[in-house]
């Protein structure tokens, strides 16, 4: 019995590890679509154009709570730009130690 309880935990623990994190183009979603996406999710990496760079490529993981945080870190407010307006409210983790909220 203890077999097998531990062989189910074992497949449910590399079962959980193994769920990959959505990549999104904001630029191609709605403003709500991105906060929806986050929101139904947890977290997603969202990728965009830098505008002072076009030719590079920005891309961050955004959380729906700081649930979803290391733990030495914690959630702050960020904007980027979706199709419908260049700033969209989300919110991205941050070293605890960082007193910086770009």
């Amino acid at each position: 019995m203890y077999k097998i309880m531990t062989a189910a935990l074992a497949l449910t623990v590399s079962a959980t590890a193994a769920q990959a994190i959505s990549r999104h183009n904001s630029t191609s979603l709605s403003c709500q679509r991105i906060q929806s996406i986050i929101q139904e999710e947890g977290a997603a990496i969202m990728r965009y154009q830098s505008t002072r760079n076009p030719s590079l490529r920005l891309y961050d993981r955004y959380v729906s709570n700081g649930a979803f945080c290391d733990t030495e870190k914690y959630p702050v407010r960020a904007t980027i730009p979706a199709a419908d307006t260049n700033q969209c409210i989300v919110f991205r983790c941050v070293d605890r130690s960082s007193n910086s909220s770009q």
